[in-house]
């Protein structure tokens, strides 16, 4: 990788990564603000402006917007996070001017038109439904809202009728004004592209950003307990969830290591003892996520209503397996599912630019697929097993399930099997 940084007058960071054998480029703009930057009347905010801002501005209309983009055959989309927005697009190499002015376009200068916002209101009311049918969705919100109670990290990312049904133009401007500062905000480009070109574009373009660094969210703080929802479904859908790490702690790698070795594959424990050997649901996994000051492990699976009274057991049982005597057969293979998986990764511009980012944002540098391999390489089968040990001593751990949850066994049982005490909550 040959990446180069520069910064403007405002603050904006630009960062290139060219690959000279392509024809096309990546390109983003990253903000450092997502749902946990909102406050409760206005839940979902961050989504909706996503939404919005692709829906006119001074120089363009919606149709305007998607019609420029797809005469060149390129592509734009964007996406929200609890704690990043991006907006992103991908062209060939002749038409990254072009790319660059629409993303500055819906970033600077957006109308939020009263039609346009009434329009939009319904599309996402109609997310948010689509959302509530299906519960290996739902339930993740779940488990999001008991990890994360009466907090910010633990509201939808979608908001929920009554807020989504009140959004005035007002709360959206309100929100980008406070939100979206150059200080915060990432232009990455990936491919196809010449730094120099591209900071003379951002200059032009996102000069008149507004400066000033975003405001820091409440920081999150872990809850923990049960919710569960019995349901008229054809499955079970069972997480539990145990405080992880944040991105830059020393041993975020040692955990990538654990949960996958864990639940990260065919080959892991959980996969071959609970599907494998027992034949008690079609899939299971377990993930480990980071944010900027917390982080959850967390475990999935869809059984069936009698199978779902036997998953939190052996679900200990292995976790506490792997924090005593994690092997080096399965630890070399995790971290060989890692490594691949990231190397991978870096074939497409596109994924390129997404790492750059969220390196950025959290280590402010970009770390080289060499640095990241070797942190990989470095985790042994002690750290696995400080990070297991770890686990195996959560208080509270978390514990979210929809569907015929009858026979699942109590919140206090399995806490217990980690130190953990009782909290129960049904459900809204």
């Amino acid at each position: 990788m040959n990446i180069e940084i520069s910064r403007l007058s405002n603050g904006l960071t630009i960062v290139t990564d060219p690959m000279a054998q392509l024809e096309s480029a990546a390109l983003g703009i990253y903000v450092n603000a997502g749902t946990r930057n909102e406050v409760k009347r206005v839940m979902g905010v961050s989504h909706m402006l996503e939404h919005m801002a692709f829906k006119g501005t001074e120089r363009r209309t919606a149709r305007d917007i998607a019609e420029e983009i797809e005469a060149v055959g390129g592509f734009l989309n964007a996406y929200t996070s609890r704690e990043q927005t991006a907006f992103h697009a991908r062209v060939l190499k002749g038409d990254v001017a072009l790319a660059v002015d629409i993303l500055a376009d819906i970033l600077t200068s957006p109308t939020f038109d009263q039609t346009e916002l009434e329009r939009e209101r319904q599309v996402v009311l109609q997310e948010i439904g689509q959302a509530r049918d299906t519960p290996d969705d739902i339930v993740f919100d779940y488990l999001q809202s008991t990890i994360y109670p009466d907090q910010p990290m633990g509201w939808p990312i979608l908001g929920d009728d009554d807020t989504v049904s009140g959004f005035t133009q007002s709360d959206l401007r309100d929100y980008m004004g406070a939100n979206y500062r150059a200080q915060g905000m990432l232009l990455v480009a990936s491919g196809a592209v010449d730094h120099a070109s591209i900071v003379r574009l951002a200059e032009e373009k996102l000069g008149r950003l507004r400066g000033g660094a975003i405001p820091q969210p409440l920081p999150a703080r872990w809850g923990g307990g049960d919710m569960r929802k019995d349901d008229d479904l054809e499955q079970a859908h069972l997480t539990f969830a145990f405080p992880g790490l944040k991105q830059t702690d020393p041993d975020f790698y040692a955990l990538q290591v654990y949960t996958t070795a864990l639940g990260g594959g065919m080959s892991s424990r959980l996969f071959q003892e609970v599907r494998e050997k027992r034949g008690l649901c079609y899939t299971i996994s377990a993930f480990a996520q980071s944010a900027s000051d917390s982080g959850i492990v967390a475990i999935y699976t869809g059984t069936g209503a009698a199978e779902a009274g036997q998953i939190a057991p052996v679900v200990a049982g292995e976790m506490e397996a792997l924090a005593t005597a994690p092997s080096e057969a399965e630890i070399g293979r995790a971290k060989a599912q890692l490594k691949s998986g990231l190397l991978m990764a870096l074939e497409k511009p596109s994924n390129r630019a997404e790492q750059i980012a969220g390196q950025m944002f959290s280590y402010g540098r970009v770390l080289s697929p060499e640095e990241l391999t070797a942190r990989l390489e470095e985790v042994d089968a002690s750290a696995v097993r400080r990070i297991g040990e770890t686990l195996m001593r959560s208080e509270r751990p978390a514990m979210t399930s929809l569907g015929p949850v009858g026979a699942l066994e109590s919140y206090d049982t399995f806490a217990r099997r980690f130190g953990g005490a009782v909290s129960m909550r049904a459900a809204e």
